[in-house]
């Protein structure tokens, strides 16, 4: 479990629930809290929508006890309004990154692989018809007259955060050499970095923060670390969204950069950390990065701090992207972390906003094939073995997956499993995978949907995903379908 939080006696620290009153407590508890669940019907002049990449209903159970014990709670399980959404996209199962976010935020189902785009476009179509791109809710805020803007720990330009303002037939096409080698010509189909600074939504987000500086920078230069840039086209797209915002505007690259900001200064904030993904969490602290890398929490803060003078509300939209990434590679334990910071992100925007006026919905695009099991004790290393041998003798972890990399580090050569008892566990363990994989896959179960604030008592029951993104627009009047304005 997380340091911060081990117990120093189970039995002390659990004393109370051997009494059945305790339990009797806790329950009149929730009966008393569910009776008197507030419902806030105004409208919400600000929306505040979080995705955790990957997070399942497993992992944020396995987080929990990262946390310190089973029985505690993350941040975006205290908000009032508890609701399940169903992920598959048109044409797959279990569904991407790219399908989920045109869901989430288009309010459209879409084809595997594709993003902003509806049902007619399927993967790698070079040159698809404007009629069948979709418009996000941040383009519904944006024409009411509210302010928007991303917040993410992955590229800017990666699958979920591209929901916000891009529309591509192929969520690989970052940049225009990735075009290029698809075999399509990046004079006529554009990158998703040259969308989000010149097309008509990308272009007016006030924030937008979180990795990927390789996607707008030329392959001839080299970024502030040393990096060198991806693009064909010898464009600098942030020295032009530099000079498109003028004095309004500020690029920052680190985090002592962006903890510096006055937003009483600045009206557009551009924030790229890294040549491509964000590191995780635990990778900045093994590595001394912290004045380099600012954290979730601290992006957040600083999007809300840009975003609260707006007089008329603003929608932002916030992704922990790489609980993702870490469940991919059969990290647990970065994976593990990367929600426990996730949530720390949440509570910082929970207590910093009005809630009076300022919907936050919280949510998955898809889950993962990780599985918690075994039997754990209350007061177990949630990362450790299990006290009971398996059928061949050997002990096993009680948290696993059923594919991936993991595989080749738990199997033997002539067969059979390494004893995980003696193997070291650093961030980067591969927890074991059934079935061996280059990548785990994702999960194709529903996602959890919390939200408090105006209206979040619609984010009930079980819902499809791509209605998500038109809940939000009834609650906060934006968009061409019902409003909650049209009510009262």
């Amino acid at each position: 479990m997380h340091p911060e939080f081990k117990f120093k006696s189970f039995e002390k620290s659990h004393e109370a629930e051997f009494h059945s009153s305790y339990w009797k407590k806790i329950g009149e508890n929730v009966v008393n809290e569910n009776i008197l669940k507030f419902q806030n019907k105004n409208p919400a002049k600000n929306v505040i929508f979080f995705i955790g990449d990957g997070l399942g209903v497993q992992t944020t159970s396995a987080t929990r006890s990262y946390l310190g014990d089973p029985s505690m709670s993350l941040a975006y399980e205290t908000l009032p309004y508890v609701g399940m959404a169903k992920t598959y996209c048109i044409d797959r199962q279990v569904a991407d990154s790219a399908c989920t976010a045109t869901a989430y935020l288009c309010g459209i189902k879409a084809n595997y692989r594709t993003i902003g785009v509806n049902g007619k476009v399927s993967e790698g179509d070079c040159t698809f018809s404007e009629e069948n791109s979709t418009p996000s809710i941040a383009k519904w805020a944006l024409d009411a007259g509210k302010a928007a803007g991303l917040v993410t720990t992955t590229r800017v330009t990666h699958a979920s955060p591209s929901g916000v303002f891009g529309h591509t037939s192929n969520r690989e096409w970052e940049n225009d050499a990735e075009i290029f080698e698809s075999g399509c010509d990046p004079k006529i189909t554009e990158d998703l970095a040259e969308q989000i600074v010149r097309n008509d939504v990308g272009s007016k987000l006030k924030v937008i923060l979180g990795g990927g500086r390789e996607n707008f920078r030329p392959q001839i230069s080299i970024d502030e670390e040393g990096k060198p840039g991806k693009r064909l086209d010898g464009v600098d797209l942030i020295e032009e969204w530099k000079k498109s915002k003028n004095s309004e505007g500020k690029f920052v690259w680190n985090r002592k950069e962006l903890l510096e900001i006055d937003p009483k200064n600045v009206s557009y904030l551009l924030g790229l950390f890294e040549a491509s993904h964000m590191l995780y969490n635990l990778e900045v602290q093994e590595q001394g990065r912290q004045h380099l890398e600012p954290t979730l929490t601290e992006m957040v803060e600083k999007a809300i701090d840009v975003l609260i003078s707006e007089p008329n509300g603003y929608f932002l939209f916030v992704e922990g992207g790489r609980i993702d990434q870490a469940h991919h590679e059969n990290w647990v334990k970065r994976s593990l972390d990367e929600t426990l910071e996730f949530s720390k992100a949440i509570q910082k925007a929970i207590d910093k906003v009005d809630m009076e006026e300022t919907l936050i919905v919280v949510s998955a695009d898809h889950s993962h094939a990780f599985s918690y099991s075994g039997y754990p004790e209350r007061d177990a290393d949630i990362f450790g073995t299990t006290s009971k041998k398996a059928e061949d003798g050997l002990e096993s972890l009680f948290l696993s997956y059923a594919n991936g990399k993991g595989y080749k580090t738990h199997v033997k050569g002539e067969g059979g499993r390494v004893d995980p008892e003696f193997l070291p566990r650093p961030s980067d363990f591969r927890y074991p995978g059934t079935v061996p994989k280059d990548s785990e896959t994702h999960g194709g179960e529903d996602v959890g949907v919390y939200a408090g604030g105006p209206w979040a008592e619609l984010f009930t029951g079980v819902i499809e995903q791509h209605s998500l993104p038109h809940l939000m627009a009834y609650a906060a009047c934006i968009g061409d379908g019902m409003k909650a304005c049209d009510k009262n």
